[in-house]
């Protein structure tokens, strides 16, 4: 089994082309949030190969990311469209304190812009979506590729990005896990965590 444990930042023409030519052959990984959170972990690609995954602790992994193994084999990661909450309100205001309580329990986002205004998005929950409509904000299930802000504090750039923009590495594509968590506050719950194959997962 392949073996892939380096991020390359920037492949330089020939390294694209060849990513081209991966993904004409569907041989990249689709993934979703949880999974991409992981560092260690096994994952099939598209033509349905096993690769394993065995990265230092540096972040979460993002659609369009680059992983390159020993011999200089390359895949990509593609965020894998999985089922959301949207959140969508009649004034920016309101829509700001959906967004605040939401971040006050340590929840991941992501933000969106449209022609139809902004909205965000967060992993299901009818524990936080009962709340916000009880705060007056509109929910909707949808499903989209999930990539949540990064903390203001953590190494890397955020990516975050409207799911409708097309995303141009080697190929146009939209890029998505959910982590494990609990909050204490009034609306007490818990995310359960799916639980993945892994090489030593962490």
């Amino acid at each position: 089994m392949k073996i892939f444990n380096t991020r390359l930042n920037t492949p330089d023409s020939k390294q694209q082309i060849q990513l081209a030519e991966h993904y004409q052959a569907a041989y990249y990984l689709l993934l979703d949030f949880d999974t991409r959170q992981h560092s260690r972990f096994r994952a099939i690609t598209v033509s349905g190969e096993s690769v394993g995954v065995d990265l230092p602790r540096t972040g979460t992994l993002k659609g369009n990311d680059v992983l390159i193994n020993a011999a200089g084999e390359l895949i990509q990661i593609i965020a894998k469209p999985q089922a959301v909450t949207k959140v969508t309100a009649d004034d920016d205001f309101t829509l700001m304190k959906g967004a605040y309580h939401l971040g006050n329990r340590h929840v991941p986002l992501m933000f969106d812009y449209t022609d139809a205004g902004y909205a965000l998005y967060f992993e299901n929950d009818h524990v936080l979506a009962q709340m916000l409509e009880r705060l007056g904000l509109q929910v909707e299930p949808a499903s989209i590729p999930f990539e949540p802000e990064t903390g203001a504090y953590q190494s890397g750039q955020s990516h975050s990005h409207s799911h409708n923009d097309s995303h141009n590495q080697v190929h146009s594509h939209s890029h998505s896990s959910s982590h494990s968590h609990s909050h204490s506050s009034s609306d007490n719950h818990n995310h359960q965590n799916n639980s993945h194959e892994s090489v030593g997962q962490s």
